[in-house]
């Protein structure tokens, strides 16, 4: 890990180089912040899609990979609206990535189409130097 940008209170963020281990080392970091928050009920499908973009950052990008996590609460105070949390991958690659459809025989492709379908919401954004994907993900009982 390259370092710890921040963990306190309702946001954590880090930054991992662009080496083999940095999916390991996201997956921990990201269950250990969310099991300290006590979002333990979305910890599996969270590391699960953080390991996915991450894994395409190290594929295509060769800087440093940027994770980030925000608890985010409902924006009216009305449980309707309900909480969520936002998790951000980035990468100094200026290219969004393209959900493509993978055959059954294929050793990739699946990544942004698990995003796709276990995310309430989810998209691209063009930083100062690069891209964020993030995802959303409802927040059970918040």
């Amino acid at each position: 890990m390259i370092g710890v940008i921040d963990t306190d209170g309702e946001c954590a963020e880090w930054a991992f180089p662009a080496e083999p281990g940095a999916v390991r080392t996201a997956r921990h970091a990201v269950r250990g912040t969310l099991s300290s928050w006590g979002l333990d009920s979305v910890g599996d499908v969270t590391v699960l899609l953080v390991s996915e973009l991450v894994t395409n950052s190290l594929r295509y990008a060769s800087g440093p990979i940027g994770v980030r996590l925000v608890r985010q609460n409902s924006a009216s105070g009305s449980p309707a609206e309900g909480a969520a949390l936002l998790v951000e991958v980035s990468d100094p690659l200026p290219d969004p990535p393209r959900e493509r459809v993978a055959h059954p025989d294929d050793e990739g492709g699946r990544g942004l189409h698990l995003v796709a379908v276990s995310a309430q919401r989810w998209g691209t954004r063009h930083g100062k130097s690069g891209k964020t994907v993030w995802f959303e993900l409802a927040l059970p009982g918040e």
